[in-house]
């Protein structure tokens, strides 16, 4: 009777069933958190073959890219050169859409290529040689004022706005500018190699010589096109006996192997085992050489070299090294000198010519006013 009234009294239940009604509580409070861990499970485990299939395929990429670059040397060309013909859309045959007292004409540099080439006249012509035609600008070349050949660097066609800006920059300053676009860049036939940039050059430095009677003619290379100067006035200097009247240097390198070792786009292989013997040693294979810094030791004209202390694509101190080797060599060290422009200004590798005291450091150099 005693523990009927105690059953009665706790409505019936026995310490099994307040238990199990616990022990169901506590699993339903569970269940929940439970669901989401095995769902989050699932979502990782399916996850997890896919991500390691992507990882996969990147480091066959990585690893592919040197292998490939080592069997087909011609693959390294195309990274240095980037011939690409951007900008887009560009009508090189009308370049005054772009640029004042500028005429277009091409050059035949060898059997089968052909060159596109922009003149643009010192502004103090610019109305004068409204309308003109290319008679006209090739007379002019002949009066006096000092002549630049422009050697672009890589990448683009002598339209890009880094470039109208230099030929603006330079013609605002009283000199004439032939920019020309290298074989198999913009508008020209062929196809790019490093001797074939050197024929373009001596080429158009013969035809600009022919019609310039007494002016100055002076390379101005700028990145790629530092090496592609120095080479010309070697060959200019030791086949010929002929020295170019100045050379001036912007954003240079010693030689492409010392720039391919640092640009950044070699940066994620520098650690990557061979990365001398797949990369570096594949752009000899590709007959890539552009020795600056052999170049400067054979040369006695004079030497302007401009570097930013903020390029970020060819470091500075290649230009210094450079600077170094040919003040060493050269005989008369005025005749070599270097201008540095502070990172405050923000130039970086392709604005040299934005700057406002650019024409008036060069004209310095040059000794002409």
């Amino acid at each position: 009777m005693w523990r009927r009234r105690r059953e009665d009294g706790d409505g019936g239940r026995s310490d099994g069933d307040r238990a199990w009604e616990e022990f169901s509580s506590q699993a339903e409070r569970r269940a929940p958190a439970e669901r989401r861990a095995r769902e989050e499970r699932r979502g990782w485990l399916h996850w997890c073959p896919r991500l390691r299939t992507v990882l996969l395929v990147l480091l066959l990429i990585y690893i592919s890219v040197p292998i490939l670059i080592r069997l087909f040397p011609v693959l390294v060309t195309k990274f240095v050169y980037l011939n690409l013909a951007f900008p887009f859309f560009v009508d090189f045959h009308r370049p005054e859409l772009l640029l004042n007292n500028t005429i277009n004409l091409y050059l035949v540099t060898e059997p089968g290529v052909t060159v596109g080439i922009w003149h643009t006249v010192p502004s103090s012509r610019g109305a004068e040689a409204r309308g003109k035609d290319q008679h006209w600008y090739e007379e002019a070349l002949g009066d006096d004022h000092p002549v630049i050949i422009y050697l672009h660097g890589n990448g683009g066609t002598r339209a890009a706005r880094h470039r109208i800006q230099f030929l603006k920059t330079m013609s605002a300053a009283g000199f004439h500018i032939l920019a020309l676009d290298y074989r198999g860049y913009g508008d020209s036939s062929g196809h790019p190699t490093e001797n074939g940039f050197t024929t373009d050059v001596l080429a158009l430095y013969d035809w600009a010589k022919a019609r310039s009677r007494n002016s100055i003619i002076l390379f101005w290379g700028h990145s790629l096109g530092t090496g592609i100067a120095t080479n010309a006035a070697r060959k200019l200097q030791e086949e010929r006996g002929v020295q170019v009247d100045a050379i001036i240097l912007e954003s240079p390198y010693t030689n492409i192997r010392d720039a391919a070792a640092h640009v950044p786009i070699t940066k994620i292989y520098r650690q990557f085992p061979g990365f001398e013997y797949f990369i570096l040693d594949s752009l000899a294979l590709g007959d890539m050489f552009f020795r600056s810094d052999k170049n400067v030791q054979v040369l006695s004209c004079p030497l302007l070299i401009l570097n930013a202390e903020d390029d970020a694509i060819v470091p500075p101190h290649l230009g210094r090294k450079l600077f170094e080797t040919a003040h060493s060599a050269y005989k008369d060290k005025t005749k070599v000198k270097l201008i540095t422009f502070p990172k405050k200004l923000g130039l970086g590798h392709d604005h040299i010519s934005f700057n406002l005291e650019l024409p008036a450091l060069v004209k310095d150099f040059l000794n002409i006013k």
